[in-house]
């Protein structure tokens, strides 16, 4: 376990190359920069589900005005806020996934069961073909991005040699359950060919049909304001995350050093700035439409997340090899039992999924935009490793000479868990939050 702030830059930088970290925190940051504006532009589609009289971009300039106040005055208030807009999203979730079992069993408006029905209709499942079915893998990949940061914070954790296991299954059974099942209940119940829903203009989520289904008034408007919450949420951590991957940036050299100012209450307020300015992108969406405006950020959020884990992968494989020729292995306190598959899996799954899932921009026709937002960030960092490894001279860190020591978290430095009931208490409900 190694202590470092909260990026995996200095991991890569350490265990791969100096340049190939440069270009991936960078990645990343944009990433975050632009899942912001994402977040925001998605704010005004939900407003459309009540009224298309509110003009979208004052919504979203509100909610960017907030997020920044919030993010720019102490890291407690963007903790409680997020903590707060947390715990109604996953109550949501559960919620939704009880109703979706109740309507597709029978207790919809019209009183009928649904099962798989819908799979079975003209064009399902695979809508599109393979242009279809390969666009599906950025969706994916953005709603996956973030998965990834419960491992980088591992030297921010107690007890990381004990907990870290632990957390790291409980990821794989929350993307389990609150991911895929909630996926699955609503392809169960909502058909493809449901009115507006793969429209650019899209006024209504699938979560919100779903409780719409039930016959109860006011459950769509109720779902879809806690829809809202979630997105703001998510902005809310983009932000933040964001933020402090331009700091580390600053501090590494790798960024001008004015971006790591802190303010009063050690908050890297230029930073904070600076990102927010990025997101504001989002207002673009007055002149080209909102719909289309989130699916090319969608795109690119997506495509970003790819090339992250293609990089966690072989800084995965390159941490292992060195640590396998030092001699060390049987000082690692946590082992992931798919090494080398998994790393490897996950290496060359990516790399085919980024090359394809652009299939649809030339079917039927050739859409310029789409193939831009799908394929930009391949040569940006491309020319951001080759341009700082050319100025740095920077050098593959070959495995012998890798630094295995620097920052290492000892079992000797584990913290005594709480017992007893309260323990178990506070462990289920860590595990649910």
């Amino acid at each position: 376990m190694f202590r470092c702030l909260l990026t995996v830059e200095p991991r890569v930088s350490r265990f791969v190359d100096d340049a190939f970290g440069f270009a991936l925190t960078w990645n990343y940051w944009f990433n975050d920069a632009v899942s912001t504006a994402s977040d925001l532009v998605a704010l005004q589609l939900i407003l459309q589900y009540w009224t298309d009289n509110f003009p979208g971009w004052a919504l979203s300039l509100i909610f960017w005005f907030v997020l920044i106040v919030v993010n720019i005055a102490t890291v407690r208030a963007y903790g409680e806020l997020e903590y707060w807009l947390s715990l109604l999203k996953v109550i949501t979730i559960v919620v939704f996934i009880v109703m979706g079992i109740v309507v597709n069993c029978g207790g919809n408006a019209e009183g009928r069961y649904i099962g798989a029905e819908y799979w079975h209709i003209p064009g399902a499942p695979f809508v599109g073909g393979i242009g279809g079915f390969a666009s599906v893998f950025v969706t994916a990949s953005f709603a996956y991005g973030g998965t990834e940061s419960i491992a980088i914070t591992a030297g921010e954790t107690k007890n990381p040699t004990k907990t870290m296991p632990k957390v790291v299954k409980n990821v794989f059974w929350r993307i389990l359950l609150f991911y895929i099942l909630s996926v699955l209940l609503i392809g169960l119940n909502v058909p493809y060919d449901y009115p507006n829903l793969n429209s650019k203009e899209t006024r209504t989520s699938p979560f919100t049909i779903v409780f719409q289904m039930t016959g109860a008034k006011a459950a769509g408007s109720v779902i879809n304001a806690v829809i809202l919450t979630s997105v703001l949420s998510a902005g809310n951590h983009a932000l933040f995350a964001g933020t402090r991957l331009l700091y580390t940036l600053a501090m590494e050299g790798h960024a001008p050093r004015f971006f790591g100012k802190l303010n009063r209450n050690q908050v890297p307020w230029v930073a904070v700035l600076a990102t927010g300015f990025v997101s504001g992108l989002c207002f673009g969406s007055s002149f080209i439409g909102a719909g289309q405006l989130w699916s090319w950020l969608q795109n690119l959020v997506g495509v970003s997340n790819q090339l992250s884990w293609i990089a966690i992968g072989i800084t995965s494989l390159r941490f292992r090899a060195a640590v396998a020729r030092q001699g060390k292995t049987h000082l690692l306190p946590f082992k992931n039992w798919t090494y080398p598959y998994g790393p490897w899996i996950a290496v060359l799954l990516n790399s085919f999924l980024v090359l394809i899932q652009g299939w649809s921009c030339f079917s039927p026709s050739f859409d310029g935009v789409s193939f831009v937002s799908f394929y930009i960030e391949l040569p940006i960092m491309l020319v951001m490793y080759l341009g700082w490894k050319m100025i740095k001279r920077t050098k593959f860190v070959r495995l012998d000479e890798m630094d295995l020591v620097t920052d290492v978290h000892t079992a000797e430095e584990q913290v005594e868990e709480e017992k007893g009931w309260k323990g178990k208490a506070k462990s289920v409900i860590a595990w649910l939050f």
